[in-house]
């Protein structure tokens, strides 16, 4: 049996740096109170003129050179993202081209926040059926530029930031389970008003910004998380105990402790990043995924479960044998 493996990672953060004191200066806020209620301390901010593609083809190269391989061998480009640079081309094709990438698939998916694990699943699917050798997934967003800062209750959440990962195939497994999930019923708990068909005209006004019911998320997303995180494990025949770490999506720091509880993990096998990065959306995985490696605490061999839960809801979990 074939599996896909992950076999280099990268990631790519802006260089401006936002803190809590940064936004106790724009807005009605406080370091205590953000970071008690979101476990957020700074964030990276894109510069004006940075787009999305920049910051995925910075984390693509780092993966590229971690995984030993030439941009010639990649054959799939997939990217999840919500703020893609333009409506099209897709961004994957604009990555695609900027890296020397030869002719081959590349298209973008949006699934919010779940973005990577939709894009790693698709990508598992088409190695394993053998017509893929080497796949490129990223995850990666602009969201500040969605932000709008004078709203405590977001703006003080999200930052920007590219995940990259290369997956090729493999003899011995390395992505064991995915599942995924998603449910329109609760779009307007967290949606983003503007689209290419629906009023974008107002987009940058002051009408435009991220609308989110944040208790209302908290309780679905634990509740879903820790449903399909179970799933993925009997799917495997995989116990809780098993399980070496848990990578998840950083929305904030109370779903994270959250779900280590219903995993019945210690903090100390949970990677969090969420103080450093703030929900970079689509990005928040494949970043902490490249953190834990690049420090030491993940390791060839373990077993580790990723997931992330997004506006739609859309929500996802991966477990692998790194």
């Amino acid at each position: 049996m074939t599996y896909s493996r992950i076999v280099g990672t990268g990631r790519y953060l802006p260089e401006r740096i936002m803190t809590n004191a940064d936004l106790e200066k724009i807005v009605d806020t406080s370091d205590e109170w953000i970071r008690t209620r979101t476990g957020v301390e700074r964030r990276h901010v894109c510069a004006e003129d940075q787009t999305t593609s920049d910051m995925c083809i910075e984390a693509a190269k780092v993966a590229i050179e971690d995984a030993g391989i030439s941009v010639s061998e990649i054959d799939m480009v997939i990217t999840g993202t919500t703020t893609p640079d333009l409506i099209f081309p897709n961004i994957s094709t604009i990555i695609q081209h900027k890296l020397g990438i030869p002719a081959c698939t590349a298209f973008s998916l949006e699934a919010a926040c779940t973005g990577f694990i939709y894009a790693l699943t698709t990508a598992d699917k088409f190695i394993k059926a053998g017509e893929v050798k080497c796949a490129l997934v990223m995850g990666a967003e602009c969201i500040t530029k969605l932000v709008d800062w004078s709203d405590r209750n977001t703006c003080v959440l999200f930052g920007d930031g590219a995940g990259a990962v290369i997956l090729k195939p493999s003899e011995e497994p390395g992505i064991i389970s995915c599942h995924l999930g998603a449910d329109g019923q609760y779009k307007d708990l967290l949606y983003y008003p503007v689209g290419a068909s629906k009023d974008l005209a107002t987009a940058g006004t002051a009408g435009a910004k991220i609308m989110m019911s944040g208790n209302e998320v908290f309780k679905v997303a634990v509740k879903t998380l820790g449903k399909i995180a179970m799933e993925t494990l009997d799917d495997a025949g995989v116990s809780k105990e098993e399980l070496d770490w848990l990578v998840p999506h950083q929305a904030n720091i109370r779903i994270i402790q959250a779900m280590a509880k219903r995993l019945d993990m210690p903090m100390e096998k949970v990677i969090v990043t969420v103080q450093d990065h703030g929900n970079t959306s689509a990005a928040s995985v494949p970043m902490a995924l490249d953190v834990g490696i690049r420090d030491g605490r993940l390791k060839r061999g373990q077993l580790i479960l990723m997931e992330a839960f997004g506006g739609g809801f859309t929500w996802g979990s991966v477990l692998m044998r790194l």
